[in-house]
């Protein structure tokens, strides 16, 4: 017969004679293998177990030279270690294993207790504890002394199983040299001291039991700084006054194999049970719910008439059941006849939810009551339960519930307890019931974590990575923790090098799993407690996990309609696996949108193309309906893409369009992003040409230019020379928006030719016209009116009145620039004019702004004050910042030149607080000098200097040769009025130069006039 032991060290024997394992390596392996009996161990863990986290190079090797020993040093070595996988197994067939049997008795026993035999328990426990040789220590693993460690403490519970057993049977004195010798191996177990001090009282030694509570409390507030729990509290209070309570149920007896009719009997526990769980010693983060669920709690002790239900909810692992135990340690005094705690297992590996009538059988049995006298049916069980707890103060915590179903039949029937519940899911239908959710926790709550688990040295010493850390963890607790403890038990591990782990959101969840706990398990509980429906939804909303979801979005990756969608996001989020960001808009936290997106398979593939191409599709019919509103005159895009039979949003008014876009900026942007990861082109470019066209006109530049390069390297790629010369034209609007002119001038050049050999006129068109503008801002005033005209003259022919309105303003900006005032005002006019047919509000304003330029330009103050009116009437919150500062900036200085110098400073502050918002440096370099030349005029020169000075820094920075120049001969004015003869003389100097290598005599003129 073969036979291995390891409950005190690893022995394996066959038929008598003890085998020769091998060194330390074999033995490490074998234990790894014989602590999960039947399962397959990864060759992985099987390395960490021999060499902890510095294995040798060839340690795989190693573990598999050591199978091989193994196998050739047992008997049928082969088929009790077998290969399975990347792993290997233990096969135990005809083998005995002492930790297999401690289970089986330990088993036993609760069934014998369940039964009502607490004689034949007593024998089952004391049976499991003999095969132990010794406490298991020194195995040189963190893995297996981790597992020593669980087995320890099912050994020192089921010591303390016989001796509660033994107590209520009858016994004391005999117990207490054993209890002082368990006790004395664990300190800080108060159970074990309260069964310690029990068995000194009734053995009629009083005082020793009153100075065993002394000496754990001594210990506790020295070492933990915290006094006795509840227990131990209460069972001192009850020996001081000698509670009748606390007497021999019943005459001792000494055989408790005999006397099960005298147990039967006894009225219940000796004094107020408390089945709390362990208060965790590094609880912390959770300050603020803490102290809002303690106030629901106390004034909940005020209710009358019934007992008040406080309730948690929030995913699993935000720390519910931590919360809750804190809170009831926290109250428990005031509830002196009892505290307990039952997990009801809705998501509890390996095992079913708790039926209602298995949880009363636990509770009852907990308050004494014989198993014999439990009711077998759910009725009566309840009506025990609460003629039991009529008249009693106790405390009961509810934890792990399913639903309300579950619940109902546990709570008290009569005012004076308290019962705490904690759950995934809101039992919004348990009337009566306040409630609390708990979320991540707050980045310094979470960085609060990691220090108490880790150690402040050691977080302290990089206190950004921990702040990374948190992030990457979603200030999820269950995450952190593991994270924590992950580092505390690798000391070589730096806190940046698992954060740089944690980046590779594929193998995320894989990190955040240490032992038995793991964030990926946990969610799989709750995906696993879903119906079909809803876990099919689950992976297709994680197909998009990166932005918000509203209806629209979920109907379309679900393919249902508005409401449907509504139905499956609500339960999801009652579930907690979403969270909602806004009203109807939810989000992923971004480990469950980790574990959403591992859900999807090859099996699954072809539904998920479907659903994101539905949900392309909904994007871009909703962007074409919202442009339509936005941008009238816009010219609709040749792309070719099947029709979206969805709902989308009704855009009646361009307020409801702009609005629809600002809130749908981020999710746009993923959509984006997620048409260029699947390959989806013509979304990829089509979807960016609408995107773009909002955040033009919303300022979002750098977005601008980050999505239309996207857009270029896509057309590029699939060789769509249509999609291509749009895209380069497109990229160059973002370019001039941001000061890169010559990307620009080469984006929107490259875009023309492509237009043109594909005889695409309208992109042709603009692309001219943007080449126009680009020149104009470098003052290369010639070569700028050539393309300016030759847009024109396409626009016109093709009838694109839009496009020929905004060529006419960029016309005018040149005109304007070169000193051709009356031309600059009747290019303005013709745009104004094509804009007001159009009634497209941010190019009317820019039109009106263009011609008060051209009229400030000519001395026409009083004409250029009227359209300034008017362009400022036209803006409003929406509107583009630097069109606005810009329009700002102009109505000042004409305001000041009109005389009425009081109203100008404010217009002024406010147009460079709008230009600093712009995100365009073009708009900002023209802005503050022309508000630096106002504060000139005003005398104001230090003010004066500091704006020029900027203005020229941004304009050296992108070449904007003409804000250059003012800038300069600014700078030369205040310099001069500092009485600064040299540095004013050399920026006018540098100013001509810089014109010199310009193509405009008149424009040269005009700035040593202006």
């Amino acid at each position: 017969m073969l036979r291995f032991n390891v409950l005190g060290g690893l022995e394996a024997w066959s038929d008598g004679t003890r085998l020769h394992i091998g060194g330390t390596i074999h033995e490490r392996v074998l234990l790894s293998l014989l602590l999960e009996p039947g399962r397959t161990v990864p060759v992985s863990w099987l390395v960490q177990a021999a060499w902890n986290d510095d294995p040798p190079m060839t340690a795989t090797h190693q573990v598999r030279k050591a199978v091989a020993d193994l196998r050739s040093r047992i008997p049928d070595g082969s088929t009790v270690i077998v290969t399975d996988g990347q792993g290997y197994r233990a096969v135990l067939e005809g083998a005995e294993l002492d930790l297999a049997e401690f289970g089986d008795r330990t088993g036993e026993a609760d069934r014998a207790v369940a039964e009502g035999r607490p004689s034949d328990a007593v024998a089952a426990l004391q049976g499991a504890l003999a095969l132990w040789r010794g406490r298991m220590s020194g195995l040189g693993s963190d893995a297996l002394e981790a597992a020593a460690a669980r087995l320890e403490e099912r050994r020192v519970t089921a010591a303390e199983q016989v001796f509660e057993l033994c107590l209520r049977a009858g016994h004391a004195g005999g117990l207490v040299a054993d209890l002082r010798d368990l006790a004395a191996q664990h300190p800080f177990r108060e159970s074990l001291h309260a069964q310690l001090m029990l068995a000194l009282y009734r053995s009629g030694r009083k005082a020793e039991a009153l100075d065993e509570y002394r000496k754990m409390r001594e210990l506790l507030v020295e070492e933990l700084g915290i006094d006795p729990g509840p227990q131990l509290s209460g069972l001192y209070g009850a020996i001081l006054r000698e509670a009748p309570e606390l007497s021999v149920p019943g005459e001792a007896v000494t055989d408790v194999k005999e006397p099960a009719a005298e147990v039967a009997d006894a009225p219940g526990p000796a004094f107020s049970p408390c089945t709390l769980p362990y208060d965790l010693s590094d609880f912390t983060g959770r300050q603020d719910e803490l102290r809002t669920l303690l106030d629901c709690m106390t004034a909940g002790q005020e209710s009358r008439g019934h007992s008040p239900v406080v309730a948690i909810d929030g995913m699993g692992g935000s720390g519910k059941t931590c919360l809750a135990v804190r809170a009831a340690h926290r109250v428990a005094a005031a509830y002196p006849d009892g505290q307990l705690h039952i997990d009801l297992r809705a998501f509890t590996p390996g095992e079913s939810p708790m039926t209602p009538a298995a949880a009363l059988d636990s509770l009852l049995g907990v308050l004494g009551v014989p198993s014999d006298r439990i009711p077998g049916d759910l009725e009566g069980r309840r009506a025990l339960w609460r003629s039991l707890l009529a008249g009693r103060r106790m405390l009961l915590v509810l934890d792990n519930a399913v639903d309300t179903s579950q619940v109902y039949p546990l709570l008290p029937g009569s005012p004076g307890c308290l019962v705490l519940i904690t759950g995934r899911t809101r039992l919004m239908d348990l009337d009566g019931a306040k409630w609390i959710s708990i979320g991540p926790m707050a980045p310094e709550n979470g960085a609060q974590l990691i220090e108490e688990v880790l150690g402040a040295s050691r977080a302290g010493a990089e206190p950004e990575a921990v702040q990374d850390l948190v992030r990457w963890c979603g200030g999820l607790p269950l995450a952190l923790r593991i994270a924590a403890a992950r580092l505390r038990n690798r000391p070589r591990w730096t806190v940046r090098y698992l954060v740089e782990r944690l980046c590779d959101e594929t193998r995320r969840l894989q990190e955040l799993s240490a032992g038995e706990r793991s964030v990926a398990a946990t969610l799989q509980l709750s995906y696993q407690a879903m119906d079909e429906e809803h876990r099919t939804s689950l992976r297709l909303l994680g197909l998009y996990g990166d932005a918000g979801i509203d209806v629209y979005t979920g109907a379309a990756l679900l393919a249902t309609d508005v409401y449907g969608a509504e139905q499956i996001l609500e339960r999801l989020l009652d579930v907690h696996l979403l969270q909602q960001s806004h009203i109807a808009v939810y989000r992923f936290h971004d480990l469950v949108r980790d574990f959403a997106r591992s859900l999807s398979s090859p099996a699954t593939e072809h539904d998920d193309a479907s659903a994101v191409e539905r949900l392309l599709g909904y994007y871009w019919k909703a962007t074409e309906a919202a442009c339509d509103v936005l941008f009238p005159g816009r010219t609709r895009s040749p792309a070719v893409i099947p029709p979206y039979a969805g709902e989308v949003p009704a855009f009646t008014t361009a307020e409801e369009a702009g609005d629809w876009f600002g809130r749908e900026r981020a999710s746009l942007v993923a959509a984006v992003e997620l048409a260029d990861r699947q390959g989806l082109d013509a979304y990829t470019v089509w979807l960016t040409r609408n995107v773009v066209f909002w955040l033009n006109s919303a300022g979002r530049f750098e977005e601008f230019k980050q999505l239309s390069r996207l857009a270029v390297a896509t057309a590029r790629r699939s060789s769509d020379l249509a999609a291509l010369g749009s895209c380069l034209s497109s990229l160059g609007v973002a370019c001039w928006r941001l000061g890169h002119l010559e990307e620009g001038i080469r984006s929107a050049e490259e875009g023309r030719d492509v237009a043109a050999r594909l005889g695409d006129r309208r992109t042709e068109s603009h692309s001219e016209s943007m080449i126009g503008l680009l020149l104009t801002v470098q003052g290369r005033h010639p070569e700028a009116l050539s393309h300016l005209e030759r847009a024109l003259g396409l626009e016109r022919e093709l009838g694109l009145a839009r496009a020929e309105a905004e060529s006419l303003s960029n016309l005018s900006t040149l005109l304007m620039q070169w000193g051709r005032y009356e031309e600059a005002a009747a290019a303005a006019r013709q745009a104004l004019e094509i804009h007001r047919s159009l009634d497209y509000r941010d190019n009317h304003v820019m039109a009106l702004t263009d011609l008060a330029f051209a009229y400030t330009g000519q001395g026409r103050y009083e004409e250029a004050d009227e359209q300034l009116r008017l362009a400022r009437a036209r803006c409003d919150a929406s509107s583009p910042p630097g069109d606005v500062a810009l329009t700002l900036a102009l109505s000042a200085e004409v305001l000041e030149c009109l005389g009425r110098s009081a109203e100008a400073p404010p217009l002024a502050e406010e147009a460079l607080r709008f230009a600093a918002l712009s995100g365009s440096p073009t708009r900002q370099a023209k802005v503050e000098n022309l508000v630096g030349r106002l504060y000139r005029r005003r005398g104001e020169f230090e003010r004066a200097m500091a704006l020029h000075a900027h203005a020229h820094e941004l304009a050296v920075a992108m070449r904007y040769r003409t804000e250059e120049a003012h800038a300069l001969y600014g700078m030369a004015e205040a310099a001069a009025a500092f009485g600064d003869a040299k540095t004013a003389a050399g920026h006018t100097a540098e100013a001509e130069e810089l014109l010199r290598s310009m193509d405009s005599a008149e424009h040269a003129a005009w700035c040593l006039t202006e």
